[in-house]
């Protein structure tokens, strides 16, 4: 079976939740289960704009209230926090299938290791706090004994939270909420998992096939790396349940026009049909974080630059990719200016192939729907007076 790129584009929009009708008020259901649908969502507290785990249901579901992803994962415990891509916001169902990720956690710093080994009192102390007065914050927790509280040298910035970092990525302590600048709140597992999925036993092999079983009704059509990346495996850990999934008739194995290597489609990905949408994405949204993917389905080379010197920057420090239809129309360099109340979009560039007639009054009525949601007023200025630039100027010779 062979796909044109546009058909490969619709489904893999259809697949990540675009493309439906919106509510006027999104409800706790749709929010649970587009969270099913994608798998996950990453947690990231970057907040130029706003978390991009708060915005990517915004892109799908529209002005929804962030209050009820926050009830969603630490109050009805429908979901939670768990590393999965990278940090992340799971369905609770998918815990179990992530034991092998928990009993092969490295530590990070892996020199923290050791401090590890040679303080294991002082770890159990911790549990035991957890235990009897959780959910603490590493801020509750007393200075490792003949050891400095400060951990010099990583962003955990203390010890005390390394060790909770340490403890919740080997499944040892799990998040049960979240506190005052967005500081995570370590908990036991029994107090924050349901108990049936505590309990649940199942084999990394299994696993991994359903990891990416998962990964490809997300995707609807995806190459073996897109697969693997989607919850962090090795290719290689992948290719055989890829295989095993293809026998089975879950995955076919397909051909999509200008991708080199062969892409496989759900046995449930939605037919091609068009796309109609119009919403700014976050540099997080699984659309797009894979940026080999985003250039390959949208011939768009997408680079996060808040991390790029100032000097070096083409773009700007947050830049938002604004879906259009089906394709990324622009690049918008974004920023809530919370003393004035005001969402800023400071530059705009235009695809080459981009109309700006239609492009920018699009945007413009987006970004105001945006600020809209964040409680801000859209100052799209920047839009009158946006940059078309060319296939070869928005190439990036840095692989992200």
């Amino acid at each position: 079976m062979r796909l044109t790129i546009s058909e490969a584009r619709r489904i893999a929009l259809l697949s990540q939740g675009f493309g439906k009708a919106r509510r006027t008020r999104p409800k706790l259901a749709d929010l649970h289960e587009l969270v099913r649908k994608l798998g996950l969502i990453q947690l990231d507290c970057v907040n130029v704009v706003v978390p991009a785990h708060y915005h990517v249901p915004f892109s799908r579901l529209g002005a929804y209230r962030r209050e009820l992803l926050d009830e969603l994962v630490y109050e009805r415990r429908h979901c939670m926090e768990h590393w999965a891509h990278e940090a992340s916001i799971i369905p609770v169902e998918t815990y179990p299938l992530l034991r092998y990720r928990r009993e092969g956690h490295r530590v990070w710093p892996f020199g923290f290791e050791t401090f590890l080994e040679q303080n294991v009192s002082y770890v159990e102390e911790v549990v035991e706090l957890v235990r009897q007065r959780g959910p603490l914050v590493a801020a509750d927790l007393p200075d490792p004994p003949g050891a400095s509280r400060r951990l010099e040298n990583s962003w955990y910035g203390s010890a005390p939270r390394a060790v909770l970092e340490a403890l919740f990525g080997n499944g040892r302590l799990a998040i049960g909420d979240r506190r005052a600048g967005f500081a995570r709140a370590y908990d036991i597992p029994e107090r924050v998992v349901p108990a049936e999925h505590l309990k649940a036993d199942v084999e990394e092999c299994e696993a991994r096939r359903m990891l990416l079983e998962q990964a490809a009704r997300a995707h609807g059509v995806a190459t073996m790396g897109d697969l693997a990346d989607y919850f962090r495996m090795k290719v290689n850990d992948a290719r055989e349940a890829v295989g095993e999934l293809v026998a089975a008739g879950v995955l076919e194995r397909v051909e999509v026009e200008g991708w080199r290597e062969a892409a496989y489609l759900h046995c449930d990905a939605p037919a091609p049909q068009r796309v109609k949408a119009a919403t700014m994405l976050s540099p997080f949204d699984p659309l797009i974080w894979t940026r080999k993917r985003t250039l390959r389905l949208f011939d768009f080379d997408y680079r996060f630059e808040i991390f790029v010197p100032q000097e070096k920057r083409r773009w700007g420090a947050y830049v938002l990719p604004f879906l259009h239809g089906e394709r990324l129309a622009a690049r918008v360099d974004c920023k809530a200016d919370r003393e004035t109340g005001t969402l800023t979009a400071r530059n705009v560039y235009l695809e080459s192939w981009a109309d700006p007639e239609v492009t920018i009054p699009a945007l413009a009525q987006a970004l105001g729907r945006f600020a809209q949601w964040l409680g801000l007023q859209p100052d799209s200025s920047a839009c009158a007076s946006a940059t078309r630039v060319s296939k070869e100027d928005a190439a990036t010779p840095v692989d992200d």
